[in-house]
């Protein structure tokens, strides 16, 4: 019986033909594609011609191509749409397919082409293709290629079981969200609850044929509750659940995980040559050493420290002066803030809901990149895929086709939470053809119901336009090679584009265009936009702390010199508590469900965040400068961010859009870390 994930996919665009896969022909269809690919490598590294740029690191850019397509719709579907079946093969193959990207970089003959054609004077190389260079024998390196024969079988077992463990430590992190609910009877325990989350609850728990009302440890369930229950005892235990996944001693505990993962990448590193995982991590980002990030991240906890404590101290104080009885803890901290949030500017998450109605959102999204970059975007319902609510459209450039692009919209149960940008297949140029890109958006937004439809939080707007930054980086890439397109770029640059894009939540030019209320076709209020800018660095010095202490916990993680064998829970604490605010709780724990570190991309990368915070403000301060719909500047930003992916160094592409290297006075600014009242 043929295999439709092999083959030449003839379906419109070569798209994946969702609609005829089952689970059962992932594992024949790598197994047979693995083969294939090998036949191509082993071609380059047998080839008795000297090794050039074209017959060596282009033919090896180009090499797998079937492979990576099939195993792009297995794991992008082990995240949006996956099964216990799905996630049995994606734990069959992984073995395999790391023993394969081992045979490549571990393969002497391979190697020694790439050696000679790196070391070589490459003058004659254009940038694109020297960085190509450079980063295929980095790659080599970090893949054992400078390895002794009797430390590759070890490097092959660490490789193959941090594969497990990353699958593994998802999967638990899944589980332990998808069994927990908090199920209400009393409409008593509703109180302080808006109508609209009220109504999502009733049917969750009719969908669970349960009486009443059901909240999950999703997001548009679990952060609302927080924001608005008065139940102060409800808030606790959701916080505790939430908190504290995959934390429980049961067959989800991902404790284990951690120190092993932790323990083999040390060991990894050693085995490299270097002192850490985050040196080895680190050498191509625009933050190339522990010691940089080390440095910006104390220049951080500087820039942020008092208005971390005045934050936290104000709310303290209004949480007192509201009735708190007792200490202040986690579990008040956001329900205090939407209440001083709305005191101070009398504007909050529930009184804007109504003006961000997802159709809207979305068709106006769709329209700044077409008042930007001149793109189109057309719906096509001819496209297979995963699932009914999934969307998928064409975009153009004028009449050119730039991209596919999958939104995928609400929480489900085999989906991961959070929200994210990924890709089907990456844009390249081949047999002078420009491959273009099809690329995803999964997120988890507010569920439309019997009675409204889906209303965005304005986080979740801000969510929207991160993941279209995202996007747009992969959807208008002009690149030669796979490797470099799109957002294939150092991790402290690749959230530049996404979070520039958050900008324009806060700009009343944009909001007045589109924002109106769903029933009445009112616009949203200018004050109210004026409003939501001023509120844009409330708690903003908390906020600040916040994504700091993740970024101290993945470096404490990732500059280990020995593996650590004590309790997870007090490694945790020693690394997070020079930006502890509030009383230590028990049982809570953010390491066994830090995903972006443990089970993504963000190893000792999750300073990027904040580092690109800082470009992204400092590029949005020439929009503001010269006007947020500037075709000029756009097109600037376009053709040298966007457009350049990993094509060139980072720093750059920068200076080829703002002129200089990027300052933090407009970061500093934006965020009012500056303030001290």
């Amino acid at each position: 019986m043929s295999n439709p994930l092999l083959g030449k996919w003839s379906t419109p665009y070569t798209t994946p033909p969702f609609n005829e896969i089952s689970t059962e022909h992932y594992r024949p269809a790598i197994e047979a594609a693995v083969k294939l690919a090998k036949k191509e490598i082993d071609l380059i590294a047998d080839n008795p011609e000297n090794p050039t740029f074209n017959n060596t690191i282009a033919a090896l850019d180009a090499a797998g191509e079937t492979l990576s397509g099939i195993t792009s719709v297995l794991f992008n579907l082990n995240s949006a749409e996956t099964s216990k079946e799905l996630q049995q093969v994606a734990q069959e193959v992984s073995p395999l397919l790391t023993c394969f990207s081992n045979d490549i970089t571990l393969n002497d003959k391979l190697f020694e082409r790439i050696k000679k054609i790196f070391e070589e004077n490459t003058s004659s190389l254009s940038t694109e293709e020297r960085i190509l260079t450079e980063k295929k024998y980095r790659s080599f390196m970090l893949g054992g290629s400078g390895l002794k024969d009797s430390e590759r079988k070890r490097f092959r077992e660490i490789t193959e079981e941090l594969g497990m463990l990353a699958l593994k430590f998802e999967e638990n992190v899944l589980e332990e969200t998808n069994n927990w609910e908090l199920h209400l009877t009393d409409e008593g325990e509703l109180d302080g609850l808006p109508a609209g989350i009220i109504s999502m609850a009733a049917s969750e728990a009719k969908k669970r044929n349960k009486e009443g009302w059901v909240f999950t440890l999703h997001y548009p369930s679990y952060v609302p509750f927080m924001q608005y229950s008065t139940k102060r005892e409800l808030r606790e235990k959701m916080l505790k659940a939430y908190s504290s996944r995959s934390f429980h001693g049961n067959e989800n505990d991902n404790r284990s995980n951690v120190l092993k993962i932790t323990s083999l990448r040390l060991e990894l590193a050693r085995m490299l040559g270097f002192r850490n995982y985050a040196e080895m991590i680190l050498g191509d980002r625009m933050a190339d050493t522990p010691e940089k990030v080390t440095s910006f991240l104390d220049d951080l906890y500087n820039a942020s420290s008092f208005a971390a404590h005045r934050d936290y101290n104000n709310m303290h104080t209004f949480a007192l002066e509201s009735g708190l009885d007792g200490s202040f803890e986690r579990w008040d901290w956001s329900f205090y803030s939407e209440r001083l949030k709305k005191k101070l500017y009398d504007i909050d998450d529930e009184l804007l809901r109504p003006y961000f109605q997802l159709e809207k959102v979305e068709e106006a999204i769709f329209g700044l990149a077409g008042r930007l970059y001149g793109l189109s975007f057309i719906r096509n319902n001819n496209i297979q895929v995963y699932n009914p609510e999934v969307k998928v459209f064409e975009v153009y450039d004028n009449k050119k086709l730039m991209a596919l692009l999958y939104i995928d919209y609400f929480p489900r149960p085999g989906k991961n939470g959070g929200a994210w940008m990924t890709s089907y297949r990456d844009q390249r140029k081949a047999g002078g053809k420009d491959i273009r890109p099809l690329i995803s958006i999964v997120a988890n937004f507010t569920r439309p119901n019997e009675n409204t439809p889906s209303l965005l939080s304005f986080t979740e707007l801000t969510t929207f336009l991160h993941e279209f930054g995202h996007a747009l980086h992969g959807m208008l890439t002009d690149c030669t090679y796979e490797s470099l397109s799109g957002t294939s770029v150092a991790r402290d640059f690749v959230e530049l584009p996404s979070q520039f894009m958050e900008n324009f939540a806060y700009e009343k030019e944009w909001l007045d265009t589109w924002a109106a209320h769903y029933k009445t076709g009112e616009k949203l209020p200018g004050e109210w936009i004026d409003k939501i800018k001023d509120a844009a660095v409330f708690n903003e010095g908390y906020s600040c702390f916040r994504q700091l202490s993740f970024s101290l916990l993945d470096m404490a993680w990732h500059t280990i010199d020995e593996p650590i064998n004590s309790d997870v829970a007090a490694f945790e604490s020693t690394a997070m508590k020079k930006t502890e605010l509030f009383p230590v709780v028990e049982g809570l724990n953010m390491s066994v469900q830090f995903g972006h570190i443990f089970g993504g991309g963000y190893a000792a990368g999750y300073y990027g965040y904040k580092w690109a915070e800082v470009l992204d403000a400092d590029a949005f301060d020439l929009f503001l400068e010269k006007g947020i719909f500037n075709r000029e500047v756009a097109e600037s930003f376009r053709k040298n961010i966007l457009e350049k992916g990993g094509s060139a160094k980072p720093i750059d592409l920068y200076v080829g859009f703002r002129g200089r290297e990027p300052s933090m006075d407009a970061f500093l600014r934006r965020s009012g870390l500056t303030r001290r009242d």
